[in-house]
């Protein structure tokens, strides 16, 4: 067959989300990027970079390359953290190539049994469903607060569940009442009332984070927030997006947009910094829906991050001393994907009695990346190995964060290798907007 042939029949073959062309051209190969990747930094391998992976989808949109397992496993390995994009000085939409890729992926490999019925359990039923959701998060906290889980872990049951037992400690706390139980409520601004907001939940933030998000409405109260959060709102779509279930990521889109714009808000308020990033780009995820693209427009033209909108107001400044030191771990999502880096420290600067200090390399990834940490576990553990390495040279108390995933892995990264007080403090890592809250009842 010729060669003109053979590209013909590739463009046919190609899915309608694959990456671009013209967002494939963008990139000159300059690699200014090179450092900026977390893979690249810990293994040197160009295939692992920005730059490389962007090579291998022209490679793969052109016909000259397969789509095979070398072609995945560098895909993979991707953190999707776009530093790359601050670093880019062409503008490369690199977030946008790297889900392109793993949508067309997603379309034409078939997954290994078992992984693909528990993935399109995962994504299809368990994620979208908030009483699934509310099941598994009270089961689970039932076997962590009856002492089943401080048995199985003391008695080495773990060291034979081979990977799930590696990841176990990874398993974040499941919090009762879940937030599931304020969807349809109101909060009332304390004092004169200055802006009505709407807050997003997500989906597992509302199980693991339903404390952060409480302290989320108590701090937006005591700014002169009348806080609604709206009961027809679900997942975000993020980790959609990201596993390259596009399809699926625009349907939560649209039920989203429809349940955030039935009523007009001064700000739709999300403290999840990887959700926000998605968010964010709707209009990019419904761009060829037409009877929802000018409402995803509206949507994102409303949707702040609680650092960015508490930043850009008069900040109510009556609060009492969070005497402690503290340093700031960028999420990347909120660094990268949103462009919101100078907004959490003007807020820590303004915590009476809170010593900031800059960490090194605040802005690179710490290895959790949705579920990156789960899927990729020994990467990300070399990750965190290194990010912790740059907290612990700063020796703060308190780790700082945007993003309950990044806490997460910051949490386990502090008890495993965190040094002086940062590993004897029971809340080593805590968000901003929960040391605003603390601080905000110090002054009471």
């Amino acid at each position: 067959m010729a060669a003109s042939e053979t590209a013909l029949r590739v463009l046919e073959d190609r899915h309608k989300d694959a990456p671009h062309q013209k967002d494939l051209d963008k990139c000159v190969h300059c690699g200014l990027c090179l450092n900026a990747c977390p893979t690249y930094r810990e293994l040197g391998v160009e295939m692992d970079s920005p730059r490389g992976r962007i090579y291998q989808m022209v490679q793969v949109a052109t016909g000259a390359a397969p789509m095979d397992e070398g072609y995945l496993e560098h895909m993979g390995l991707c953190l999707g953290c776009r530093a790359c994009e601050t670093a880019c000085p062409s503008g490369v939409e690199y977030g946008k190539l790297i889900e392109a890729a793993r949508t067309e992926i997603q379309a034409k490999i078939k997954r290994p049994f078992p992984w693909n019925i528990v993935e399109a359990f995962a994504y299809e039923t368990l994620i979208p469903s908030p009483l699934l959701l509310r099941i598994t998060g009270t089961a689970l906290w039932l076997y962590q607060k009856s002492g089943l889980e401080s048995l199985v872990r003391s008695s080495g049951l773990l060291k034979l569940m081979g990977p799930f037992g590696k990841i176990e400690h990874l398993t974040p706390e499941a919090q009762l009442p879940t937030f599931y139980s304020q969807y349809g409520k109101v909060f009332f601004a304390e004092g004169e009332r200055k802006y009505r907001v709407a807050l997003l939940g997500g989906c597992i933030g509302n199980i693991f984070f339903a404390r952060l998000h409480e302290a989320t409405v108590r701090v937006l109260q005591k700014n002169g927030c009348e806080v609604v959060v709206p009961a027809a709102q679900g997942c975000c779509g993020a980790l959609h997006a990201h596993a390259g279930r596009r399809e699926e990521a625009r349907a939560l889109a649209r039920i989203n947009i429809d349940a955030l714009l039935q009523t007009p808000f001064d700000a739709i308020i999300s403290n999840i910094a990887g959700c926000g990033a998605t968010l964010k780009e709707y209009h990019e995820i419904l761009e060829h829906d037409a009877k929802y693209h000018d409402k995803a427009k509206v949507f994102v033209s409303r949707l702040k991050d609680v650092n960015e909108f508490l930043a850009s107001i008069d900040l109510n400044t009556k609060m009492g001393e969070v005497k402690r030191r503290v340093t700031y771990q960028d999420s990347c999502h909120l660094c990268h994907g949103q462009k919101v880096k100078a907004a959490p420290r003007k807020l820590l600067k303004l915590i009476p009695g809170l010593e900031f200090i800059e960490m090194p390399a605040s802005d690179v990834c710490c290895g959790s990346a949705g579920v990156y940490n789960v899927i990729e576990n020994e990467m990300a553990e070399q990750i965190l190995t290194s990010k912790m390495r740059n907290v612990n040279s700063v020796s703060p108390e308190q780790i700082a964060s945007s993003n309950p995933g990044c806490m997460i892995q910051l949490t386990a990264g502090a008890r495993l290798h965190g040094k002086d007080k940062l590993k004897s403090n029971p809340e080593p890592v805590k968000h901003i907007v929960e040391l605003l809250d603390e601080a905000y009842k110090n002054a009471t």
